[in-house]
């Protein structure tokens, strides 16, 4: 089969022929359809993602398909059930095994494409909002880097929850997405002399910040939180992590709060599949619609990453198999 696979002396991924892997006790082998692409994926090749994977391996963290063949001790699932997996790597292949326990199985009326771009992302924004956050209808949310593959679930998931989204992105084609997922106010991080912090406070401050940027835009943000506000960390596209002043953080009685959804399937794997659960019902009465701003075939998968890298894309990516 092909497999878009990092060898151990090697420095990018490439195409190559690996005979199809046999699912083992507890797994599942899916014939993939597609796979969405994520910022992780690029970490884990720089040896910078939260969980380290040594090569030889498979990219691609999230896949959707059609069970191909079950290992022992699998019952709930069995050949020809469609199914989207947050399988960590092995999606962009022709076939993955992935565990049993971390398949759900899809709406019928959900395309592959929308599957493959639809666990990471939306999972991630509303375990951060409604479960870590707690996100009120009437608060202020601001969503930093509000066009990529998560910030732009977070708005639409903001703005349904009730609350006023504040979009910050790079330029009018990004905040323009941004506005059609239900920002209500979008702000240019790019226009010359942008101060966040002065933006924000015009506009009254956030009680929420949702952050997948990290600084240049981070600190200035925080600064605009009201008391009790809430600040989400939930990656550093930009590179570098925050580091708040905790004197600020005492004086405003502030939180900042991690989220690493993919920890959930370990330590709360109720928390998560009840989030999904719920997602999917939003999904099957026409609230969540992910926006998939590049489809390319496997062959193609390295653009897809070069495009991610450079921010040349809105919301997800998908590779189709």
């Amino acid at each position: 089969m092909r497999a878009f696979r990092l060898l151990a002396d090697e420095s990018k991924p490439r195409l190559v022929q690996v005979d199809p892997p046999d699912p083992a006790p507890g797994e599942v082998r899916v014939r993939v359809a597609a796979c969405g692409l994520n910022f992780a994926d690029l970490l884990m090749m720089q040896e910078k993602y939260q969980e380290k994977v040594a090569p030889p391996y498979t990219l691609g963290m999230e896949l959707a398909g059609t069970v191909d063949a079950v290992g022992a001790g699998v019952t709930a699932f069995q050949p020809g059930d469609r199914v989207a997996a947050f399988a960590g790597q092995g999606g962009l292949a022709d076939y993955a095994v992935c565990a049993a326990d971390l398949c759900v199985a899809m709406p019928e009326s959900m395309p592959f494409t929308d599957a493959a771009a639809f666990l990471v992302a939306y999972g991630t924004s509303h375990l951060a909002l409604a479960h870590r956050a707690s996100l009120a209808p009437g608060e202020t949310l601001v969503v930093l880097g509000a066009a990529g593959g998560v910030g732009l679930t977070a708005v639409e998931i903001g703005a349904f929850l009730g609350a006023r989204v504040i979009a910050v992105a790079r330029g009018r084609d990004k905040l323009a997405v941004a506005a059609d997922a239900g920002a209500a106010i979008c702000l240019d991080s790019g226009a010359d002399g942008f101060d966040l912090r002065a933006e924000l406070k015009a506009l009254g401050g956030a009680h929420v910040i949702y952050d997948a940027i990290g600084e240049p835009l981070a600190t200035p943000a925080m600064r605009a939180l009201h008391p009790e506000g809430r600040f989400l960390a939930i990656g550093f596209a930009g590179g570098t992590p925050p580091a708040f002043p905790a004197n600020i953080l005492l004086v405003k009685n502030l939180s900042v709060i991690g989220l690493y959804w993919g920890a959930y399937t370990k330590f709360a794997p109720t928390v998560m599949s009840g989030s999904l659960s719920t997602l999917f019902g939003w999904y099957e009465t026409g609230i969540l619609r992910p926006h998939i701003s590049h489809t390319l075939p496997l062959e193609r998968a390295q653009d897809g990453l070069d495009m991610l890298r450079d921010r040349r894309s809105t919301g997800k990516i998908v590779i189709t198999i």
